[in-house]
């Protein structure tokens, strides 16, 4: 029998047909798994010392906490609030008058807390908020409901914009990453929003594949074609993260979401998580699971915790593998390896929840905002 990850993406046609339903319901869990996995990990978010986390959390992260005052990890105050990158010389606009993106731009009102030291990346935010990417997955889904189910770049890079640079905000969070504040170093120079993507040394960073699973999800329960949603995917990343070794990997990702949305019973979750492996990575994730005795072996060890693709991509898929019938303890030992947890803790739990069609609904429903993402995510999912 043909491999659904070895079959060249033979099978694009448009119907799910008597799959949908339960498409739609590993879907659904999907989307949700990321909001949690992002609100698990918000309070340790790149905290790159494990025993960081449990001195701040004795027994580690279980249940949704607030972000702490005190960030051990933290470098906000280098990072530069006039672009992307590390602190520099603030640029001039297009009038040629000093431009602060952090603070006149987008982030208003938060630019007094990134010049202090070990402040918090997400400062203030409450237990089972989320962090600025998923609210950006957000602003996604309410376009993706409003075109039926189809990505609209244009759609998608107004509220995008709209919801960066609105004043009061419309999300919680004190940090943008480079790529927003290049992005809007970009716009504000007078380039067109599709033309504003900005690359530094962390383009190819497991952010960029955050926002990519709503419009792979949504679209196929449109009916669209895996081959046309796939561009679809990489041309979104590359509005913000202009990377070819990073649009590879999306492309094995969402090849991965596929197989997962559409396999029956006779397909192993475990043997679609070893093909990926091997395609993207050519590691042998099985062998590395059965022998590794603590995640930090792995995460923090063979591979960095931190957000480059490099690293980032094969230990979730580790911990998919290792965890895949177990979407909560999976959240809860990524959240508890810190890095860039919040990131590849919402990649990973799109994967787990698609793969099992089930949702961690026991922190769902403790999310700050589940009213308006349970909305939000049936809206783009129920379109059609």
């Amino acid at each position: 029998m043909e491999h659904p990850l070895d079959s060249n993406h033979a099978n694009t046609r448009d119907d799910l047909g008597p799959l949908a339903p339960l498409a739609r319901q590993r879907a659904q869990a999907g989307l949700r798994n990321l909001f949690v996995a992002d609100a698990l990990a918000m309070p340790v978010h790149w905290y790159y010392n494990p025993m960081d986390i449990e001195r701040q959390f004795p027994g580690g992260i279980r249940k949704f906490e607030s972000a702490p005052e005190f960030h051990p990890s933290s470098i906000m105050s280098l990072h530069s609030t006039s672009s992307g990158g590390r602190s520099a010389v603030a640029r001039g606009n297009r009038h040629g008058k000093p431009r602060q993106i952090v603070g006149e731009v987008i982030l208003k009102g938060r630019e007094k807390f990134w010049g202090v030291a070990n402040t918090h990346y997400h400062h203030g935010m409450q237990a089972g908020s989320n962090t600025l990417n998923a609210h950006c997955v957000r602003a996604l889904l309410r376009t993706l409901a409003i075109s039926r189910g189809v990505y609209d770049r244009d759609a998608f890079l107004d509220a995008y914009i709209e919801l960066m640079t609105a004043d009061p905000a419309q999300h919680p969070d004190t940090y943008a990453e480079s790529y927003h504040r290049g992005f809007f170093a970009n716009l504000d120079a007078g380039n067109a929003p599709h033309r504003c993507a900005a690359v530094t040394h962390d383009t190819p960073s497991i952010g960029g594949l955050v926002s990519t699973a709503a419009i792979y999800l949504a679209g196929r329960l449109a009916g669209q074609s895996v081959d046309s949603l796939q561009q679809q995917c990489v041309d979104h990343l590359y509005l913000t993260h202009p990377d070819e070794v990073l649009a590879g990997v999306c492309v094995h990702y969402t090849s991965l979401l596929e197989a997962l949305l559409t396999r029956d019973d006779s397909t192993s979750v475990r043997e679609l998580l070893v093909t990926t492996s091997r395609l993207s990575t050519n590691f042998r994730v099985a062998e590395l699971a059965a022998k590794s005795k603590d995640d930090r072996e792995v995460i923090g060890g063979l591979f960095s915790s931190a957000c480059y693709i490099d690293g980032a991509w094969p230990g979730l898929l580790y911990l998919a593998y290792k965890y895949a019938d177990q979407p909560e303890t999976a959240l809860i030992a990524n959240t508890n390896l810190g890095g860039d947890n919040c990131h590849r803790g919402a990649v990973l739990g799109v994967l787990l929840g698609v793969a099992n069609a089930v949702s961690v609904d026991n922190l769902y429903n403790a999310l700050l905002d589940k009213e308006q993402i349970d909305s939000e995510i049936n809206a783009a999912l129920y379109a059609n």
